[in-house]
């Protein structure tokens, strides 16, 4: 008796879980190891956060090392005018000989720094700004609230141009900071709402109960809570920070870095690229605008599939029918599990099954 109740455990559902001896003679309770490395490798396992990862990671490591790794000096100038990819110049030349190749890789420390930069900023006044205000409450959550608003209507780019015409050596970092600075409005707003849905749970509610201090119970209650939206707003605004450095570097703003992608197609627009058939000096930079956007995008879209359960469609559990078979869901209907009576002229004995909502409605 005693040994057959040592091999066996009662979980909190009431089932029976195998219990394993331990290295040292204890009984332990036998994991499911395999589920457990999977869980943890869980956002990889989208196929749409792992390729987003993985370009995000090819881009990270080119802003590091593109400046030692390039051919040739961006800023050199050849004899070999305009000239189609070749083995020598693998993008290409520009009006003056400059190689592309080149460019484009020097100027990626330039977009990776100002985005990065840029996040880094409007991510933590976001957390700052909106999880304070939705967690105290009163005045103080409704000064921080109009605080929010004012900066949703600030003209961003128009304000970079000014400070970055009147600072011309401030450089990307300025640019970054100004961005930071402009964009956190929106993500304090999104985590002003979600830390006023999460403020009244039961398990904030006991850590009040416990005498918890208010920074320890958003430190280390809210914002465990809140990581997804945080990463998030990270991405999204790194994309806007990309975007407007691009936009600012291709209109002429004067103040940023010698190259960048939106440097290069400001040259060859300038230069009247595509009417000579230069096709090469503004596909490679326009190119690596949409591979690092579609990155982000993918990255983003991975993460609110990791935290969305509604969204996660990568070979988790599904639907099952009554003969144990996977219920295939078709697009634009919630499936929706209603048991159905059994039919006495039948006389199968089946208890029920699952249909979805479009079977209801028909």
């Amino acid at each position: 008796m005693a040994t057959a109740a040592s091999n066996t455990a009662l979980t909190a559902g009431g089932a029976v879980t195998p219990q394993t001896p331990g290295p040292n003679g204890m009984e332990a309770t036998a994991p499911d190891s395999s589920r457990s490395r999977r869980r943890h490798l869980r956002f990889l396992s989208s196929p749409k956060a792992a390729v987003g990862a993985a370009l995000l990671l090819f881009f990270t490591v080119l802003a590091i090392v593109g400046p030692y790794i390039t051919p040739y000096d961006p800023s050199a100038r050849s004899n070999d005018l305009l000239q189609a990819p070749s083995w020598h110049h693998w993008f290409g030349t520009t009006h003056l000989g400059q190689d592309i190749f080149s460019q484009v890789v020097d100027g990626t420390r330039s977009v990776m720094y100002v985005g990065f930069l840029a996040g880094v900023v409007a991510s933590a006044l976001a957390v700052l700004i909106g999880v304070t205000s939705g967690y105290l409450g009163g005045f103080a959550s409704d000064l921080l609230s109009a605080l929010t608003n004012v900066f949703l209507v600030i003209p961003a780019l128009l304000l970079i141009i000014i400070i970055t015409s009147s600072l011309p050596t401030g450089g990307e970092t300025v640019v970054g900071l100004v961005i930071g600075f402009t964009s956190w409005a929106w993500g304090a707003r999104v985590l002003r709402a979600q830390t006023l849905s999460l403020r009244r749970r039961d398990f904030i509610e006991a850590a009040r109960a416990t005498g918890e201090s208010t920074w320890r119970i958003i430190t280390f209650e809210l914002l465990p809570n809140l990581s997804a939206v945080i990463i998030s707003g990270f991405i999204g605004t790194m994309i806007y920070a990309v975007m407007s450095e691009i936009i600012l570097a291709f209109i002429g703003v004067p103040g940023l870095a010698d190259w960048n992608w939106g440097t290069v197609l400001y040259w060859a627009q300038s230069q009247q690229a595509l009417a000579q058939g230069a096709w090469w000096w503004f596909v490679p930079a326009g190119l690596a605008i949409a591979i690092l956007g579609t990155s982000l995008s993918l990255v983003n879209f991975g993460i609110d599939e990791f935290v969305n359960p509604r969204l996660r469609n990568n070979g988790e559990r599904g639907a099952k029918g009554a003969d144990g078979r996977p219920v295939r869901m078709r697009v634009g209907f919630t499936p929706v599990v209603i048991p159905i009576p059994d039919e006495p002229e039948t006389g199968t004995g089946v208890v029920g099954s699952t249909s979805t909502s479009e079977d209801v409605a028909q």
